[in-house]
């Protein structure tokens, strides 16, 4: 396949499309079937929307010189990508994590692109098929570009190196997150340091926070730039206090940012050194974190109708962020409510951590509990007001008289917890 004229399409302004009712003029469209679909069965259709190509993995004898035929539509779109990447000559910054990875992408790319033209991962396109997409919308006028790469197995992130081939890496924690897939905590340890082993193996940089000792000691033999609290980090921070929006200090110098949480020191702190890691200015990088205001269901504090104030943290959870999400709950003065659904992908851990997070809020002096889901449901706990589904859930909320209170809102995305903030 002649990937060098697809690369120049790209470089053109060309968009790269896997979903044909997305296609327009001059698009790139692959065929990447899934479990209930054939993609190549929509490519007459695309034809008729002018697209510049079409990269098909199925030879249907169509004549037709936009028509690329490819052994495998998804491995094409992961070739090309790589092939692109290659042709770059930008910085390319590479993030994963347990927890944090989107808040810290959107921190990343709030304060590199207040100065350079910065291209970073859509939403959390950050899998297999994500990354490729995000490396093929990198086009010739941008000046770097952050590669957020999500993983819930072994060789992923390897995998997702090889083709976002980062200058620089950073992973936000090793969290108890994907645990049934990684196989257990070790697991997680293991398959989210494939990406300083990949920054080892090519002599690349990382970004580490020093408070992670084992981060240190699994980064150690990379160039890397420490951050933390340590006074002898090269870049050393400090929380600042907590009311409704986290603050945090540099220097003297107070961050106030629109993210609710102390457990978003590390997002903010690591976004603060990438930028002094490009030689940006401190006031310039405090600008950017203070002009950022999450929109994404992470970390986000919203006054309801019915004037409670709410933390909106339910795109995703695993034990670590909804342990974290918990302890900053606790530190709200007034009535504290946590509306909490099931962790998905716990394996062999989830009743046990289920528990775990049922005993944290109550340690926590939380004041009211709810959960959602039937993981939740099968523990049998006190005073503890639990739920098979969201609509039940609706049901009970409806019928109380919730006012000037602090309310988390925290569960996996499969929940949609998302749904009960309008009774709020």
């Amino acid at each position: 396949m002649n990937f060098q004229i697809l690369h120049e399409q790209i470089f053109s302004g060309a968009r790269v499309r896997i979903d044909s009712r997305q296609v327009t003029t001059g698009d790139v469209f692959f065929t990447v079937s899934g479990d209930r679909f054939n993609a190549n069965d929509f490519v007459s259709e695309v034809l008729k929307k002018e697209p510049s190509f079409v990269v098909m993995d199925e030879d249907r004898g169509i004549q037709d010189e936009r028509v690329l035929i490819a052994e495998d539509g998804l491995r094409a779109l992961q070739d090309l990508a790589r092939y692109h990447r290659e042709k770059l000559n930008i910085p390319v910054v590479g993030l994963t994590g347990s927890n944090g990875k989107t808040t810290t992408k959107e921190l990343f790319h709030a304060v590199l692109s207040s100065r350079y033209q910065c291209r970073a991962t859509a939403g959390n396109l950050n899998n297999h098929i994500g990354v490729p997409l995000s490396l093929l919308s990198i086009q010739e006028q941008d000046e770097v570009a952050i590669i957020e790469m999500g993983a819930n197995h072994q060789k992923e992130i390897e995998f997702l190196c090889s083709i976002a081939q980062p200058d620089i890496g950073y992973i936000t924690n090793f969290g108890l997150a994907h645990l049934e897939g990684f196989g257990g905590p070790e697991g997680v340890i293991k398959g989210k340091s494939e990406l300083y082993d990949h920054l080892r193996a090519y002599g690349k940089k990382a970004l580490v926070c020093s408070d992670d000792s084992e981060q240190v000691r699994r980064s150690e033999g990379i160039e890397r730039l420490l951050f933390g609290q340590k006074e002898k980090d090269p870049f050393c921070f400090s929380t600042h206090k907590e009311g409704p929006t986290f603050q945090m200090k540099y220097q003297e110098k107070v961050v106030h940012t629109q993210l609710s949480g102390a457990y978003n020191f590390t997002n903010v702190a690591s976004a603060f050194s990438l930028g002094l890691m490009f030689e940006m200015e401190e006031e310039e990088i405090i600008q950017a974190i203070e002009s950022y205001i999450p929109t994404n269901q992470r970390s986000q504090l919203q006054r309801s109708e019915g004037n409670n104030q709410l933390i909106i943290d339910c795109y995703n959870a695993n034990p670590s962020s909804v342990e974290n999400a918990l302890e900053s709950l606790a530190r709200f003065t007034g009535k504290r409510i946590a509306l909490l659904g099931d962790m998905l992908e716990l394996g062999a851990y989830e009743k046990k951590e289920h528990q775990r997070m049922l005993d944290c809020a109550k340690s926590l002096g939380i004041d009211e509990i709810i959960t959602v889901g039937p993981i939740f449901a099968s523990l049998k706990n006190e005073k503890v007001h639990s739920f098979l589904e969201t609509e039940h859930a609706r049901s009970f909320i409806e019928k109380q008289a919730h006012n000037q209170c602090t309310i988390l809102i925290k569960g996996s995305r499969g929940m949609r917890m998302e749904q009960l903030i309008d009774l709020l």
